[in-house]
């Protein structure tokens, strides 16, 4: 089964706390800190592997995860790093965010790696704490937690050439003549439903890449038919056959399928009009084909046009040599998102979550709340009064009081923070 497009899950590790200890050994007076650090999360890692064709994989795996990373040890022992999680995935394939679309990873190249999840990082032990105004602090850093979110992991075929046209004009046919892929060939619409690669060498020992794409209809770029599915896997050709079924056997204008398709392209947005097109007149040995083709030229005339008859192997070097000449002054086209437009590229901005909001909810109450709220407060690591002194620390380097006093807070005021109270006092 040819699997394209996969929404997965992935949770990179979380880091391992810091220890509190101290040194106890016989006849070592106070021994002070002892406590390690905490290993690091594992990152979760998408590499390309070039003996892979499908997300199939994927699909039975929705939830990604790294382990967490050791905690810290005594005698100043660093807890273990976590392994990071590797998944592998086709050559091609890009990796976004599903919330926000932004691109994590492009993986283009033989076995390329791509961090798309963040490892959390490890707390700090105690001993690393220690300091002239407090040479036996009690308390450590809880570990960082590792970035977790839904990504959209699609696969956009590697391939230097693509075969684009109407559905049963003979593209899986001229496949597999000029190459060793076996694309399934029938007479009725859709035979091909996935992409199909194979590699192709001119008779003066060019070779490329060239892929039978799924047959296009009208409304594709609106997602009808196998639409954006099939457009997809074009992005990344920098060459386009179209081939066209001149024959007009299945009922079709040949000079209105070529309009069509163009259209359809412009449509996706992509520049896949800049790539330069190779116009193939297929069926040639049909009843109709001579005509057909002078109303053609008659409608194009500025266009070059190749006959073939792919059935019987007639015609395809010409085509395998222009293609093979286009490849060598074209460059690759970027993949970008669909806010690129035909004048240029607009990119939109979104603004960045704020890292915590205080609200005053009455007259001297007030809640703090946010992402890097929930990130610092652990009300399990307040067991101490210097846990609670350094927690104060933490969030003054924040600068909430500052906030607070500005938002209107006086001495004796509740502040509410993840469902906890505490008293705002001003020193």
């Amino acid at each position: 089964m040819f699997v394209d497009q996969v929404k997965v899950h992935v949770k990179a590790g979380k880091g391992g706390d810091g220890l509190v200890s101290f040194k106890h050994e016989k006849y070592v007076a106070n021994g002070g800190p002892f406590g390690g650090d905490g290993g690091n999360g594992g990152s979760v890692i998408f590499q390309a592997d070039p003996g892979m064709v499908t997300l199939l994989d994927l699909r039975f795996n929705r939830i990604i995860r790294a382990q967490e990373g050791e905690k810290g040890k005594n005698k100043n022992m660093h807890g273990a790093n976590a392994a990071d999680r590797v998944v592998k995935v086709p050559l091609g394939t890009i990796v976004k965010r599903a919330d926000t679309g932004q691109i994590l990873a492009d993986l283009t190249g033989p076995n390329q790696k791509q961090v798309v999840a963040q490892g959390g990082k490890g707390g700090r032990g105690n001993s690393r704490f220690k300091s002239a105004r407090n040479v036996a602090p009690r308390y450590s850093e809880p570990g960082k937690e590792g970035e977790e979110f839904d990504v959209i992991v699609e696969l956009r075929t590697l391939a230097d050439v693509g075969l684009v046209g109407y559905p049963s004009v003979g593209k899986s046919t001229f496949l597999d003549a000029v190459s060793r892929a076996r694309p399934e060939i029938g007479d009725y619409p859709f035979t091909t439903i996935s992409p199909n690669v194979g590699v192709v060498q001119t008779g003066d020992g060019r070779s490329f890449v060239m892929a039978d794409l799924p047959g296009l209809i009208d409304g594709a770029s609106e997602g009808k038919g196998l639409g954006h599915q099939f457009l997809r896997h074009i992005e990344r050709c920098r060459v386009i056959i179209h081939v066209i079924d001149m024959g007009g056997e299945e009922g079709r204008d040949p000079v209105q399928d070529y309009a069509n398709i163009n259209k359809e392209l412009e449509n996706y947005h992509l520049r896949l009009l800049e790539r330069p097109q190779i116009v193939v007149a297929n069926k040639m040995d049909e009843e109709h084909a001579q005509e057909n083709l002078k109303r053609f030229k008659e409608a194009y005339p500025d266009l070059e046009v190749f006959e073939t008859m792919t059935l019987i192997h007639e015609g395809l070097d010409p085509v395998l040599r222009k293609a093979a000449d286009l490849l060598a002054t074209t460059p690759a086209f970027p993949v970008l998102d669909e806010n690129e437009q035909d004048e240029g590229v607009t990119y939109t901005f979104t603004e960045k979550e704020k890292p915590y909001t205080i609200e005053e909810v009455q007259p001297g109450r007030f809640k703090v709340y946010g992402p890097l709220i929930r990130k610092n407060f652990n009300l399990d690591k307040l067991n101490t009064d210097e846990d609670f002194y350094n927690f104060a620390n933490q969030m003054r380097f924040l600068g909430i009081d500052k906030h607070l006093r500005e938002a209107g807070a006086e001495d004796g005021d509740i502040v509410e923070l993840e469902g906890y109270e505490f008293e705002f006092i001003e020193r």
